[in-house]
């Protein structure tokens, strides 16, 4: 279902802002910048979540039980 492929997507940007936040941790002259993009990529990928909820609906992760 293309609505998994792009929540798949989105989990990854999620994972690539997670490291970017850790990069700025350990690097303080570039600490800012970092933190900036880390913030710009989550809220791309939170962008996708919305985007396919609101055009594909709701979806059910396999496994992921029906809370």
């Amino acid at each position: 279902m293309p609505a998994n492929a792009i929540l798949q997507k989105a989990k990854k940007l999620h994972n690539v802002s997670d490291s970017l936040d850790v990069l700025a941790m350990q690097h303080a002259p570039i600490s800012e910048a970092l933190t900036i993009l880390a913030g710009t990529v989550r809220n791309s990928a939170t962008m996708l979540e919305v985007l396919v909820t609101l055009k594909l609906g709701p979806t059910i992760e396999p496994g992921s039980g029906s809370n």
